[in-house]
């Protein structure tokens, strides 16, 4: 799974070739969730609430990146990097 930003020791990343809806990963300590891009929804797992809103501002931030990495992972090509929340 590619990871594709890093801030606040929060892992952001996509898998390759992965299902639909349109979705990332995040990742704080043990406990990781997917979220998808058009809605900022979480789609399963969970993250403490606080890690969670960090995701979400960084997300919305980034969206148009973020499907454009879609894109390219659904191609099994590598996502580019996007910046970290700051």
């Amino acid at each position: 799974m590619p990871e594709i930003s890093r801030f606040f020791g929060i892992i952001i990343a996509m898998f390759y070739d992965d299902h639909n809806p349109p979705h990332f990963h995040a990742r704080y300590g043990k406990d990781s969730v997917a979220i998808g891009i058009d809605s900022l929804r979480v789609l399963e797992g969970h993250i403490p609430h606080r890690a969670l809103g960090l995701v979400m501002e960084w997300a919305s931030q980034h969206r148009e990146e973020l499907l454009s990495d879609w894109e390219l992972a659904k191609q099994n090509e590598p996502p580019k990097k996007i910046l970290p929340l700051v």
